[in-house]
């Protein structure tokens, strides 16, 4: 972030300063284009103007949200001329909460903005394009979200608790009456658990909610103060009767009500169950996961008995899978919690061709035993950040076969350009709609270093 000067402002001379836009300023805008992250572009007095909820060729009237410099962000207040493509967002929340951006674009138009910009990141930062564009990976448009996180906060001044999600570029509570990108069982859970919590004593005790659903339904209440000891006999009752678990945080661990409690999701297509605690990651998307884990080991290819790198493993979502294909699976996570987890779902599914180590993947691999004998390919699926630091490394793997899994296009394209430079070629890649109604883009690529 751009340092502000605390000194004297000028103008150099001959220059002319532009008169500030003050937030919450309304403006008629015409939308040029789309940027990458879903909002209109409009042009005007020199500045450009990004929009929340705007489409190419509308004429809409905005609510300046920021402004700094040649650049400003605002929000939709009202349509005035729509697009074609503009349709009717299904859900009611759409407009202020700040979950989904896209619901107002098709599937297939949401689709095309995320296949542009993994393209345009490709093309920009590493001057490169995949010899074949794969298919897109894409399951259900709405009710596909098995977690979800709902804030809460009680406003002691109107004596209310707010339940629901952020709005957009705010901190503002949207309360939430249903939410139809939910899987299922969570949009039928919802109205009971928003009831009971509007029914506590001490709601100011609790700081946010997490629901997931799996192998059972669950929710994580995280507290911020003892619970009333009525509250937690109503939160209680309210798991009781719709049969899903109870899960408590306060300043440790989430622990569950009941200890025997299992959570966990399936992977159907290699007959594997991988437990799971609130607070371990997982992809929120079933169908995509599952249709992600099986393109990847496509791409891998391993055979019988191959050295395979599955690095940032987290639970085992790849690393199980390649070892149920006869792999032998050396799996890398920096936190042990998951590492441990990660070694007990290979044993309780029989599985003994993986091999968890705990290290941290950000800073270089010194002397890293379970790196000693190379591997035939390599799978990697780091964080946002990307995985600058062991790309470097990866001559010293000796793997001919890399796929990428990547949650943001642009450090993927950074870390393409340092495989490119290592004579790797860019054979796939394709995006993955992970989160449908949002511009959120993952993508996967093979890259293959000739023999």
């Amino acid at each position: 972030m751009a340092k502000r000067s605390g000194g004297l402002r000028f103008q150099p001379s001959g220059g002319e300063k532009k008169p500030q836009i003050p937030t919450g300023k309304k403006q008629r805008l015409s939308i040029q284009r789309l940027a990458n992250d879903g909002r209109g572009i409009a042009f005007l007095d020199n500045r450009t103007w990004f929009v929340e909820g705007a489409l190419p060729g509308e004429d809409v009237e905005t609510r300046v949200l920021n402004a700094r410099s040649q650049i400003v962000e605002a929000r939709t207040e009202r349509v005035l001329v729509a697009s074609a493509q503009r349709r009717t967002e299904p859900c009611p929340h759409a407009r202020v909460c700040g979950g989904c951006n896209l619901q107002h674009l098709s599937a297939a138009d949401q689709l095309e903005l995320k296949q542009r910009s993994l393209a345009e990141q490709l093309s920009r930062v590493a001057s490169i394009e995949p010899q074949q564009w794969a298919a897109p990976l894409s399951g259900p448009e709405f009710g596909y979200r098995r977690r979800a996180r709902l804030a809460v906060r009680w406003d002691n001044k109107a004596r209310r608790l707010d339940v629901g999600f952020r709005a957009s570029a705010s901190q503002d509570i949207i309360a939430i009456r249903e939410c139809p990108v939910l899987v299922q069982p969570l949009q039928t859970l919802l109205p009971a658990l928003l009831a009971v919590l509007h029914e506590l004593d001490k709601p100011q005790a609790i700081g946010h909610l997490e629901l997931f659903s799996g192998t059972s339904e669950a929710v994580l209440v995280r507290h911020t103060a003892a619970l009333a000891a009525e509250d937690l006999q109503r939160l209680t009752a309210f798991s009781e009767a719709h049969d899903v678990q109870l899960w408590l945080q306060g300043e440790d661990a989430p622990q569950p009500l009941e200890p025997a409690y299992r959570l966990g999701y399936r992977l159907s297509a290699w007959d594997l169950e991988l437990s799971w605690r609130p607070g371990d990651f997982v992809q929120v998307n079933a169908p995509v996961n599952e249709a992600m884990v099986e393109q990847a080991l496509e791409w891998l290819a391993p055979e019988e008995g191959e050295r395979v790198l599955d690095l940032f493993c987290g639970l085992g979502n790849f690393s199980l899978p390649l070892a149920r294909k006869g792999a032998q699976v050396v799996a890398i996570e920096g936190v042990g919690e998951m590492v441990e987890r990660a070694c007990t779902n290979a044993e309780q599914n029989g599985l003994h061709g993986a091999h968890f180590y705990q290290a941290d993947l950000s800073k270089p691999l010194i002397d890293a035993q379970w790196a000693k004998d190379g591997f035939a390919a390599v799978l990697l699926d780091p964080p946002r950040d990307g995985a600058l630091e062991i790309v470097r490394q990866m001559p010293t793997l000796g793997a001919r076969r890399v796929v990428y899994v990547s949650c943001n296009p642009a450090t993927l394209a950074r870390d393409a350009a340092e495989l490119i430079g290592q004579g790797y070629q860019l054979k796939r890649a394709g995006v993955l709609d992970m989160f449908p109604q949002t511009a959120h883009v993952e993508a996967m690529a093979l890259f293959e270093r000739p023999a």
